[in-house]
């Protein structure tokens, strides 16, 4: 009798070992929306990078992931738009590409029970999204792409040992731009230059504030500004003219004509995202504790053609520290 009801115990757990198995399978397969702010290199290669540390972590694509992406085209409304349609949908994750998506995200994503991980957001503090003592606001956490500005401006000397002024063309309501700015002007006595600003408010406003720096400079230092970058080309234009060169702050930049840069690697800074995430989505860790990340340092890249357009000599040994020396403009 004994033996009876041990076997009947041992089939009905079998049963239901059996019967968790979809069960199980169910709950790993995760929905997240990603929200990029703009269409440009590096924000494409962290949104790459990110999928890819998923990927790595046990999340893909067609089996166990579903992503839903949306692109704002720089617009902070359609930002918000965007973050809203996701909290609706109930996705179990957001991702926030950029610092006006990640506001957004946060924004939309603050009453509802869906973990918000941000990348390419270069003052995740002066955005709030980050308390003054590196605490996070609330369930939201992520990597920062804060640039290595003074060696950038380290760079520029070298290059240009009589340089006075640097022109950088920012977008007002960017907080990361306006926050970067500052630590320039913190930093630019330091070296020996004088920082000229100059604001814009949309993508319209690129090509006379371009062409009125450009005259006012000795060079132009580009942020990861996103509207700015994606009217990289415009800029460029209005230097080349002036034959004064503009320096990137990652390596995209540098491939579509600036001279040089110190920048990050968006790809990697991307994958470490997608590390947190999975992190967040196997239940590891919750991203309100996950303190935000910060990708340090930075490498040379050189672009030889941007420097022949407008004759600008870029000497054997920062040639040498380069990363990567690129021998023609490739514009995507």
């Amino acid at each position: 009798m004994r033996r009876k009801v041990m076997a009947m115990v041992m089939a009905a757990m079998t049963m239901a070992a059996a019967m968790a198995v979809p069960a199980m399978a169910d709950e790993e397969s995760v929905t997240i929306g990603i929200s990029q702010f703009a269409e440009h290199g590096s924000l494409d290669n962290c949104r790459e990078g990110f999928l890819e540390g998923l990927k790595e972590a046990g999340f893909e694509e067609g089996k166990n992931l579903t992503v839903e992406y949306q692109n704002s085209q720089a617009d902070t409304g359609s930002a918000a738009t965007i973050a809203d349609s996701f909290v609706n949908k109930k996705v179990d994750l957001i991702c926030a590409i950029a610092t006006p998506s990640a506001m957004s995200a946060y924004n939309s994503a603050m009453d509802a029970d869906i973990p918000v991980i941000y990348t390419a957001v270069s003052d995740p503090v002066g955005a709030g999204l980050v308390n003054e003592d590196g605490t996070n606001v609330g369930n939201i956490t992520g990597t920062s792409d804060k640039l290595p500005v003074t060696e950038q401006m380290e760079l520029i000397r070298e290059l240009m040992p009589d340089a006075k002024k640097i022109g950088i063309l920012y977008t007002t309501s960017e907080a990361n731009s306006v926050s970067t700015i500052q630590e320039y002007k913190d930093n630019a006595e330091k070296y020996g230059f004088e920082i000229v600003d100059t604001g814009i408010n949309t993508i319209a406003d690129v090509e006379m504030a371009a062409k009125d720096l450009a005259s006012k400079v000795d060079c132009i230092s580009n942020l990861t500004d996103n509207t700015v970058v994606s009217a990289l080309q415009t800029v460029l234009a209005a230097a080349n003219d002036a034959k004064i060169p503009v320096f990137g702050s990652e390596v995209e930049q540098v491939k579509n004509g600036c001279v040089a840069a110190v920048g990050i690697d968006y790809v990697a800074l991307g994958k470490q995202t997608g590390e947190m995430a999975a992190k967040v989505l196997k239940g590891e860790a919750t991203a309100a504790e996950t303190p935000f990340e910060i990708c340090e340092g930075g490498n040379v890249y050189v672009n030889t053609e941007a420097a022949g357009n407008i004759d600008f000599t870029i000497s054997d040994d920062v040639l040498n520290e380069a990363a990567e020396v690129y021998e023609t403009i490739t514009v995507e």
